[in-house]
């Protein structure tokens, strides 16, 4: 991941997205609500030989080793932990970031991982909203006390200076979309959906976005399955600001010499300008 990251810096790549999950829940019967490109998953999210990292401790690593890359969590799931203890760690990502992290964040979707920490399923979307909403006031440096449904303290303060983390929510359904517009500084697709139905949506959500008169556009984020120079243009046509490609489909190759080679020539393939 680490000597990902640096080349990827080095050939002008925009931003590098981790997702994450706490834990493997073995046999669990949980459904991913998104579809891969169109297609049902023909395997699990995460099994056996998925490797799981933290991406906010990954991400230390990375933005000390990179100049310039986007570093964001695609998602976090945030309804799992104690907001107080999420806006301590992100403070400290963004600083040792110098502003290049964005928060990607998401309610989850696999119950039994909710079931193994303790956290109730049914209450992750109200969990989520307070969160963020917790996660703001205590970014902003200023004393504050909380009483909410899920969470509730007397006055404390997180920060000495005021902290910018963007939140980008991620969600393909109309709630997450409405959520998205409603709450985020950006918007980020679930899966992979197809270039159709992500112009639909990306549509839906700068819609939704544009009632919100007091609010700036979001920026949205969508995966293509695509890796070419073409794939990534039809996008940009198509209104898109940010693609983001697979990994796997630049990272290729048996040894880090070879992974190497495969994403210095993508780069030149999409036509991107390396770092100085």
């Amino acid at each position: 991941m680490l000597e990902l990251a640096k080349v990827a810096d080095e050939c002008g790549f925009d931003g590098l997205w981790v997702g994450e999950h706490i834990l493997n829940p073995v046999d669990y019967g949980s459904d991913h609500p998104s579809e891969d490109g169109g297609v049902e998953l023909a395997r699990p999210v995460i099994d056996k030989s998925t490797e799981l990292i933290d991406p906010l401790v990954t991400f230390g690593a990375v933005a000390a080793a990179t100049a310039r890359l986007r570093i964001a969590t695609g998602v976090y799931l945030v309804p799992l932990r104690h907001p107080l203890a999420t806006a301590r760690v992100t403070s400290t990502l963004q600083a040792l970031a110098g502003g290049r992290f964005l928060l990607g964040v998401g309610a989850g979707w696999l119950r039994e991982e909710f079931d193994v920490l303790g956290i109730p399923f049914a209450e992750r979307i109200g969990r989520l909203e307070e969160a963020l909403d917790i996660l703001r006031k205590a970014w902003s440096a200023e004393e504050f006390s909380y009483d909410g449904r899920y969470f509730s303290f007397d006055t404390v303060q997180m920060n000495s200076e005021p902290v910018a983390v963007p939140v980008v929510m991620g969600g393909n359904g109309p709630k997450a979309l409405a959520r998205a517009a409603r709450m985020g500084d950006g918007w980020f697709a679930s899966g992979t959906p197809t270039f159709d139905e992500a112009v639909a949506l990306h549509s839906d959500v700068s819609r939704l976005r544009a009632m919100h008169e007091d609010l700036p556009p979001l920026q949205c984020f969508v995966r293509t399955n695509g890796s070419s120079r073409r794939d990534v243009e039809r996008y940009a046509e198509a209104g898109f600001d940010n693609v983001v490609i697979w990994a796997d489909r630049l990272w290729v190759g048996r040894s880090l010499e070879e992974r190497t080679a495969h994403l210095r020539d993508s780069a030149e393939r999409l036509g991107l300008a390396r770092s100085k």
